[in-house]
């Protein structure tokens, strides 16, 4: 551990999410040689620099007061070590945090991460499901109007989705992506790296139904199985797709554009658009 003062700038450093242990020694020390932390809650970040025996001096930074605070945050850098910590795991996800880092950089001052736990990807090592592609997509909405338009937006990633979520939501969530995504494979994580961990799997559907009546405790996230494979489209609606590009386009382009959206072949789709425009005359 160095004694030295920490240089200049913001120091973005991941926190535990449960288990206090989880803290890195390189994030500790930083902690304690902060000339100031950009806490989410005071009173949360506090147990955590109890357990390390640090007395760093703190400043409240959150969606509610962010505008105001940021500009004497980024004013502060010029000259002191700046630490930002969320609640539980990184910052910047699924919080304000990216906007004090955009304008810290504006600000030319010096940015150093300190990588660290994060409930989102310690929950996709849990849940056993497809993880070379993920797309993580915070909370939805809470109004159920909302949240079935964001859901559908989400329908056709070929992707492992994943989502924070409440307890007592977590019902009517699980209900509305199984009504929206269909039998897809799921898991809800919950109370990661604590002492009553648990990561519960199955369909949505049988999910939705488990969470109905019974909302658990905890931090949550939801993870949802990406779609199968799509059927190939019909002939017919092959041609359809070619004579409606072909009435704005050549055959060439035409060729392309249908090619990207049933990923067939451009060859034999352009072959088939010069048959279509001969066979139109």
């Amino acid at each position: 551990m160095d004694d030295d003062p920490l240089s200049p700038g913001l120091y973005i450093v991941a926190t535990p999410i449960g288990n206090l242990g989880d803290l890195s020694p390189r994030a500790a020390d930083v902690l304690r040689r902060a000339d100031l932390i950009a806490a989410e809650d005071s009173r949360v970040t506090a147990k955590l620099l109890r357990h390390i025996g640090a007395k760093t001096p703190m400043t409240p930074y959150h969606d509610h007061n962010g505008e105001r605070v940021r500009p004497e945050l980024i004013a502060r850098m010029k000259g002191h070590a700046v630490a930002l910590v969320t609640d539980a795991g990184t910052p910047l996800v699924s919080d304000p945090g990216y906007k004090l880092v955009r304008d810290a950089r504006a600000a030319g001052h010096a940015i150093t991460t300190l990588p660290g736990p994060c409930a989102a990807i310690a929950a996709l090592t849990l849940a056993g499901l497809p993880s070379d592609r993920f797309l993580f997509a915070g909370f939805l909405p809470a109004k159920a109007s909302a949240r079935d338009s964001a859901i559908a937006e989400l329908a056709s990633i070929r992707a492992t989705l994943i989502l924070y979520e409440s307890g007592p939501r977590l019902g009517a969530t699980l209900a509305a992506l199984a009504g929206r995504l269909g039998a897809r494979e799921a898991a809800v994580a919950r109370e990661i790296s604590k002492a009553f961990e648990q990561c519960v799997t199955g369909s949505l559907a049988d999910l939705a139904a488990r969470y109905a009546e019974t909302p658990p405790k905890g931090e949550i996230v939801i993870l949802v199985g990406p779609p199968g494979e799509a059927d190939a489209p019909a002939t017919e609606d092959v041609e359809t797709m070619l004579r409606e590009a072909l009435a704005r386009l050549g055959p060439s382009q035409a060729a392309s554009e249908v090619s990207k959206i049933t990923g067939q072949p451009k060859r034999d789709l352009y072959a088939r658009a010069l048959k279509l425009q001969e066979d139109d005359g």
